[in-house]
């Protein structure tokens, strides 16, 4: 398999995403997309929200990045929203202290250790307190990775929200906080989306928005970033049903994947064996990045927790009334959460290839091609002269005004026609329009499809038609 540093190089240097504040060093834990990377993020979140929001049981809304301070007392962030973080006093680095543990289980696995792993699996499944995380890195001797020393400090809180003040004096009765999920401006919404989209349980409410995370750690380019954007659906049932949506919507987040050319064999369900407080069921879609498997989206089944939390806190009533039979509850809710950035990743990864090909001379070359799902493909269509001259320019120059006007399309003149095939191949352009001498002469266009390779002929007045065919 390729390595991550492929994926990465490729981002950059085609311009999908870039180093965040790089001609200053960069700012670790936050990235910039560019060009092409900004094109295939939003074509994800048109995909994941047409998918969501397209249907008579769901509303959309994009709640504030700031909320009131108490929405996170209710919601449990203020206290319980930390990670256990343990500092190497040689190094100087600091780590999660339960990332440390994982990162040296998987190690033991690669070794084929596995009955030692699984010892230590055991014990981090069962893990109490931070004093647990202490004793498990110094009875098994983890060391740290960047100077080797198992000098360590003890594993403590940290509270992984970040800080801010509204106004202008800075005191403890304007603290905020950047909001480190999406979810709760759901949740603070319940009552307003259900009474004017004229909703009833089962509904749901998606939202597309920012979140933020202090992450003690940040690794893996846009696995763990501190800023990222979350595709977020909260699903509102009547308590006793919530195990039959809890399956409905593993499987339809499991299919969007799959319609998106997500290749099956490099998915997977991990179970959650630990809950968290709000769950009482939990379950990850993991993809097989160059690292190793990790979540790309969750499902999980978060209770009347939520609802009830800020019921609790405002005074405001969080219940649905039937006016029918009289029935009243507060609902429970099926969540599902990916995340779009990591996303972004998990759909590089998985549309990268290389491949052997003929080359111009009759010998044979590497062929970079990405294989995104045509729908989700940065550029469309890329429109070429076969040669800068005799006319040609002006004609595809044409027809390339007139596709951009339906689709995200690039003009290339530069260079041999190979050459340009292989800069599409590159960012992933599902399809190459060629004019030539014959264009001139009958109206007629190549259009070469990039997976395949082959090429067809097609009036002019046909291309737009052809290529939507294609991407539906």
């Amino acid at each position: 398999m390729y390595k991550l540093e492929t994926i990465i190089s490729l981002a950059k240097r085609r311009g999908f995403v870039f180093q965040s504040s790089e001609i200053y060093g960069g700012l670790n834990g936050c990235w910039d997309f560019g060009p092409l990377g900004v094109e295939l993020l939003l074509n994800i979140k048109e995909a994941w929200w047409k998918a969501m929001t397209y249907r008579d049981d769901i509303e959309g809304i994009d709640a504030s990045i700031l909320m009131h301070p108490r929405t996170w007392d209710a919601s449990g962030h203020t206290k319980q929203f930390s990670d256990p973080m343990i500092d190497n006093k040689t190094s100087k680095s600091r780590h999660r202290a339960d990332n440390l543990i994982e990162e040296h289980i998987e190690k033991l696995r690669k070794k084929n250790k596995n009955d030692e792993a699984d010892k230590i699996q055991i014990k981090l499944d069962s893990v109490k307190e931070n004093s647990d995380y202490y004793d498990i890195i110094t009875e098994h001797e983890i060391k740290d990775p960047i100077s080797g020393s198992m000098d360590w400090t003890e594993v403590r809180n940290f509270n992984l929200m970040f800080k801010t003040f509204v106004g202008p004096i800075e005191d403890s009765s304007s603290i905020v906080y950047l909001r480190p999920e999406s979810a709760q401006g759901i949740f603070v919404n319940f009552k307003n989306v259900m009474e004017t989209g004229r909703q009833k349980p089962p509904f749901g409410i998606a939202q597309i928005g920012k979140a933020f995370r202090n992450e003690i750690n940040t690794k893996n380019f846009l696995f763990r970033t501190r800023e990222f954007e979350q595709m977020e659906m909260q699903y509102f049932v009547k308590p006793g049903s919530e195990k039959d949506w809890f399956e409905y919507w593993k499987e339809q987040r499991w299919n969007w994947y799959l319609s998106l050319g997500m290749k099956p064999e490099k998915m997977k369900w991990k179970n959650h064996e630990k809950l968290a407080h709000y769950a009482n069921m939990a379950v990850d879609i993991e993809f097989e990045f160059p690292f190793g498997f990790g979540e790309i989206e969750g499902i999980h089944s978060r209770t009347d927790f939520d609802l009830k939390s800020h019921q609790e806190f405002s005074g405001k009533k969080m219940e649905y009334v039937d006016t029918v039979n009289q029935d009243r509850y507060i609902p429970y809710v099926i969540e599902t959460s990916g995340g779009v950035s990591r996303g972004l990743m998990a759909f590089l990864c998985n549309a990268y290839e290389e491949e052997q090909v003929s080359d111009e001379k009759g010998g044979s070359e590497t062929r970079v091609v990405m294989r995104f799902n045509k729908k989700l493909a940065p550029v469309t269509a890329a429109v070429f002269p076969l040669v800068n001259k005799d006319g040609m320019p002006e004609l595809a120059h044409k027809i390339y005004k007139d596709l951009q006007k339906n689709f995200k399309s690039q003009y290339d003149v530069s260079g041999a026609i190979g050459r340009r095939y292989r800069r599409q191949d590159e960012i992933g352009t599902p399809y190459c329009v060629t004019v030539d001498g014959t264009s001139l002469e009958d109206g007629t266009v190549t259009i070469r499809e990039r997976d395949s390779m082959q090429q067809i002929r097609i009036s002019i007045d046909k291309i737009k038609n052809y290529i939507q065919d294609g991407i539906e």
